[in-house]
């Protein structure tokens, strides 16, 4: 029996003091159980201990692909569309905790528990498709990182996309330093982005009966107006990523728990509430851009405003303060500059879950990047500057239609009492789950069907 099949057949809980197994088995080896959790201190020490994967995991709900999507969506429909970005942020929580409750239970990341459990052809197939999810979202991150630079310091477009190769420096440097180092970076470029947007809202003084009514209140028209529907399904591609189930998976085993029934029971428990509020603070930063398109560009007559460059020029104009151009600015170039991090983690993840092949993050990062600086610098040198919110846009629908090749075998390994043992789904979270799942499905066989086939 080989090393790999001896490790899937370990039973679900394992002793502490279980004989280590080989490292190559370990998702994101280097870093693997490399976080102490203090045992018997108290709820905040422990919930200190376990914070950082939900920042990680956030920042993929807040990448530039997030802006393209929810500018367009409250410059052309007001605050309508807050409802999707709600619904999908509760969507977002409950497959994120579906995917560290198979990190903590099985100790195998998503395209680890794949490739043990379908066929090569199906584990190849699965980990195309995951790459090219991995791909649009560094496109969408390269894009957002270039126009911010363009904004902030006049460069062209295509010299902004090229600098942002750079960026592989700065993952090998924090590689280093060791993972904590990593989520204390993004934790900071949160901060800044959240900060950024408070202003932002300060300024623009929307209406706020109006946003309460477009969080709560959904409208049929989402479903019969094409557009309103073609943003609705990216705003949902943008908010629930594919990679980030790989990567939850993976970066909660950063925290050395214990390996028995109750110490994986408590990494379930403070993971969650570390992801959940994090994610709550995503929700906050993508519901301020819509409200701040909203505020700013719907009720001034600027419903055509779709490109970032566009809002970044109308902010200051309309808003009356050049500051409001400069914040918008920072904070996207922030947001890129995070979602490059988890982006080079993710496709470690998905490289090693399901090829069993090892390179080096700064390796890694070179190949992934020069995948989505070549076909971003093609459409811009092609169609021109502005093609690249376009791009934006395209990408958070090709991470929408991605999303049930990670989604459904998520659902079903978490609902597999051989898998999973004692932390298998009850039974109301398996319904709630297949419902999100048969939803993301159908929406994204709509979506192409319209695309391909328009009345």
């Amino acid at each position: 029996m080989s090393e790999e099949k001896e490790y899937r057949n370990k039973p679900t809980v394992v002793p502490e003091t279980a004989p280590v197994t080989p490292q190559h088995a370990y998702s994101l080896s280097e870093v693997h159980r490399s976080i102490n959790v203090p045992h018997g201190a108290s709820f905040l020490r422990t919930l200190l201990a376990f914070t950082g994967p939900g920042l990680l995991v956030a920042v993929g709900y807040m990448d530039p692909g997030n802006w393209a999507t929810d500018l367009a969506g409250g410059a052309q429909f007001g605050y309508t569309l807050l409802v999707v970005i709600t619904l999908s942020n509760i969507i977002a929580i409950i497959l994120q905790t579906l995917s560290l409750r198979l990190g903590v239970a099985t100790g195998r990341d998503l395209a680890q528990a794949s490739r043990d459990s379908y066929g090569k052809p199906i584990s190849i197939g699965l980990w195309v498709l995951a790459e090219v999810a991995i791909s649009a979202t560094d496109l969408a991150e390269v894009v957002g990182s270039a126009v911010a630079i363009q904004l902030l310091f006049g460069l062209p477009l295509i010299m902004g996309v090229l600098i942002t190769a750079l960026d592989v420096f700065l993952v090998l440097f924090l590689n280093s330093k060791g993972f904590r180092y990593i989520e204390a970076i993004v934790g900071s470029l949160i901060v800044v982005i959240s900060l950024c947007f408070v202003a932002e809202l300060i300024l623009a003084k929307p209406d706020w009966a109006g946003v309460l009514n477009g969080f709560f209140v959904p409208r049929a028209e989402i479903m019969t107006n094409p557009g309103m529907l073609y943003l609705a399904i990216g705003i949902l591609g943008a908010t629930v990523m594919p990679h980030n189930l790989y990567l939850h998976s993976s970066i909660i085993q950063t925290r050395k728990f214990d390996l028995t029934s109750a110490g994986k029971r408590e990494a379930i428990r403070y993971g969650t509430i570390d992801s959940t509020s994090a994610l709550m603070g995503a929700l906050f930063i993508n519901a301020a851009i819509l409200v701040l398109s909203s505020a700013t560009f719907h009720t001034t007559g600027h419903q055509d405003v779709a490109e970032i460059q566009d809002a970044y020029k109308l902010l200051s104009p309309l808003l009356g303060t050049g500051l409001a151009s400069v914040l918008f600015a920072i904070a996207l170039l922030a947001s890129g500059q995070n979602s490059t991090l988890t982006g080079t983690l993710a496709g470690q993840i998905v490289m090693e879950g399901f090829l069993n092949i090892h390179i080096k993050p700064w390796v890694r990062r070179l190949i992934t990047r020069a995948v989505a600086i070549i076909p971003a610098i093609a459409v811009i040198w092609t169609y021109g500057e502005g093609s690249a919110t376009s791009l934006l846009v395209l990408s958070q629908v090709i991470l929408s239609v991605q999303l049930s090749f990670a989604v459904i075998p998520l659902v079903m390994f978490t609902s597999d009492k051989q898998m999973m043992g004692e932390f298998v789904n009850p039974t109301w979270l398996k319904v709630l789950a297949w419902v999100i799942a048969v939803m993301i499905a159908g929406l994204n066989v709509y979506l192409i069907l319209t695309t391909l086939f328009p009345s």
